[in-house]
């Protein structure tokens, strides 16, 4: 196998497109090959293999913004390098720009994220994001291939880069089917009692960053304290994700007497221990490239309510279509669609077990022999 340069800001399994970059390192490096890591952090395994090559790019302050020059400039030094011996060069969006091979997991391009905070605060978000966009489209134009994570993705960096249709493909992502499958009824009965779940309770899930409306908290929020209020509504949210409007939420939850439906958790490393003893994930967001947590949790066998807009709902069969939202700023529909599922969730099991099985079926190796599949071809 050649070698390959991969440049990325994580390898590690913390997060959507560092999981699949991470899995991706990993597959390569097991099928012998030689792997150069240009990054800010990689995973205790990877660091540890004999044929990965670490390049460790500084990221002042803990900033991104900070930490993207300098991972371009170490990328675009060992790229050409790479290229020259005839290896095989991957990078991430807009974080180098090099001849070479992109994968693309978010497009900054077709998000907007919402200016909050203080002035200089509000300042910092609309200067970033307009630098993200330009790099964005410099390094997309200059790939002379891109791998997109959906067909959203795909159609979301044709309109902002104006890229040639042939040159992006598809290559969805994948998961670990060990990890993430429908429990037995003894293990789901043993995640509850470890997190303290009474089994009579049903329990929804949202995951998600808790710093602007992208993941659509708000609109979640709202939906649940009208359900709250309902005679008969059995169900307890428990929220999963940091980021800085979760004290606000939290205070929020407390005024309005939902302290005892509502639960927020922080940042979570056991989320399959969550989703095994969750009984539905709830992703109202408003813009979502793919949506890895929802993929994971129907892999786990629980449904899953998304978006339409998300690239994951491209995996939704005809009979599961009732669980994608249309309006993602409608909270009746929020409201409604929740009531529905209540009220339907025996009727749907069986037909959330067999997508689980069609999307287990696409592994993390899947995906990375998919991916370099592509790129010889």
């Amino acid at each position: 196998m050649r070698p390959y340069t991969l440049i990325a800001g994580d390898f590690v399994d913390t997060g959507g497109m560092d999981r699949a970059n991470l899995a991706l390192a990993d597959w390569l490096v097991r099928q012998g090959g030689k792997v150069r890591l240009v990054a800010h952090r990689i995973s205790d395994s990877l660091r540890q293999h004999p044929r990965v090559h670490f390049v460790k790019v500084p990221r002042p302050a803990g900033a991104a913004l900070l930490g993207e020059p300098l991972l371009d400039a170490a990328g675009r030094f060992w790229a050409t390098r790479t290229l020259a011996e005839g290896g095989e060069v991957v990078a991430n969006g807009g974080n180098c720009a090099v001849p070479a091979v992109n994968w693309v997991h978010y497009v900054h391009g077709a998000w907007k994220p919402e200016a909050t905070g203080t002035p200089l605060r509000q300042l910092k978000t609309q200067l970033s994001h307009a630098l993200y966009v330009q790099r964005e489209r410099v390094a997309l134009r200059r790939a002379r291939l891109i791998i997109a994570n959906s067909a959203r993705t795909r159609e979301d960096l044709l309109a902002a880069t104006g890229v040639p249709e042939d040159r992006v493909h598809v290559v969805y992502l994948g998961s670990d089917p060990e990890r993430f499958r429908p429990p037995s009824w003894e293990e789901r009965r043993a995640a509850r009692a470890a997190l303290g779940w009474p089994e009579a309770r049903r329990v929804a899930l949202f995951i998600g960053a808790l710093g602007d409306r992208r993941k659509g908290f708000d609109r979640l929020f709202s939906a649940w304290a009208r359900l709250c209020t309902r005679e008969g509504w059995d169900v307890e949210l428990k929220v999963v994700g940091e980021g800085a409007q979760r004290s606000a939420w939290e205070r929020q939850a407390l005024a309005q007497g939902m302290g005892s439906r509502l639960q927020f958790l922080g940042f979570r490393k056991d989320v399959h221990v969550l989703l095994s003893a969750a009984d539905v994930l709830v992703a109202p967001t408003r813009y979502e490239p793919y949506g890895l947590g929802v993929h994971e949790a129907l892999c786990a066998g629980i449904p899953a309510l998304v978006s339409r807009s998300a690239g994951v709902a491209e995996c939704y069969p005809p009979e599961l279509r009732r669980l994608l939202l249309d309006a993602s700023d409608d909270v009746g529909a929020l409201v409604q669609a929740l009531e529905a599922w209540r009220s339907e969730a025996d009727m749907l099991a069986p037909r959330v077990a067999a997508l689980s099985e069609v999307l287990r079926a696409r592994s993390w190796d899947a995906m990375a022999a998919s991916f370099v599949k592509r790129l010889e071809e």
